[in-house]
């Protein structure tokens, strides 16, 4: 899961960042509207976070622009405590939650979860997947009701597969959610990614679509 930061207080975006990735999320980071405009029309998040009050563009603004050309994906805004008028303005220009400052970064954790989980279709924290369940609170999944031991890059994409169960992902969307703009991307990887995963859950779970990619579902599902 790839989020992206927006905001110009360079050490609230640091610890919203670190909270972010200890969380397994990859995220990438910007400073000012302009640079934050540009990167979430460029490249696919599955969630935004977004400050209103930012130098260069301000977030409404940003958010306007980002509506208007058809982006769709959760943006949380972040608004300052008094400014009620902000929250108003910030939802009506297409925002899908906010959180005031000053906030607990917890907070901050828990609505982004719950953003993304809606976005996929998911209302509860936990996702099942035949006998596979991953807890999106606690960044963990089990199989058969054993706790599976997985790399950071593994948790993710399990995690995205397990989001989208039931569609057909393609490597290039999986490497684009699982890595931040500044790693090396290399689809072939994503093969191995797979095969360790099919080790650890099953090989039944994570269906190769010749020619498009992936699609995870639990057995009799089939299509």
């Amino acid at each position: 899961m790839r989020i992206l930061i927006v905001e110009d207080d360079v050490n609230l975006n640091r610890q919203l960042a670190e909270a972010l990735k200890e969380a397994g999320y990859v995220v990438d980071q910007a400073y000012d509207g302009e640079e934050g405009h540009y990167l979430g029309d460029a490249e696919p998040y599955d969630a935004i976070i977004l400050d209103i009050g930012l130098p260069e563009m301000d977030g409404i603004t940003v958010l306007e622009k980002w509506r208007a050309d058809g982006k769709t994906m959760p943006v949380l805004i972040l608004t300052a405590r008094d400014r009620w008028s902000d929250k108003v303005a910030g939802i009506d220009a297409g925002a899908d939650d906010y959180v005031a400052k000053p906030f607990h970064v917890q907070e901050v954790l828990a609505r982004i979860r719950a953003l993304i989980r809606r976005a996929a279709g998911h209302a509860s924290s936990e996702i099942v997947c035949g006998p596979v369940r991953l807890d999106t609170k606690g960044s963990k999944a089990t199989v058969g009701g054993v706790a599976l031991k997985l790399t950071s890059h593994e948790f993710r994409l399990l995690s995205y597969l397990m989001h989208h169960m039931g569609q057909v992902v393609s490597r290039t969307e999986l490497v684009e959610h699982m890595y931040d703009q500044d790693f090396d991307r290399d689809s072939n990887t994503i093969e191995v990614f797979i095969g360790r995963l099919r080790k650890k859950i099953g090989n039944d779970l994570i269906e190769t679509v010749r020619g498009l990619g992936y699609r995870m579902q639990a057995p009799g599902n089939g299509h």
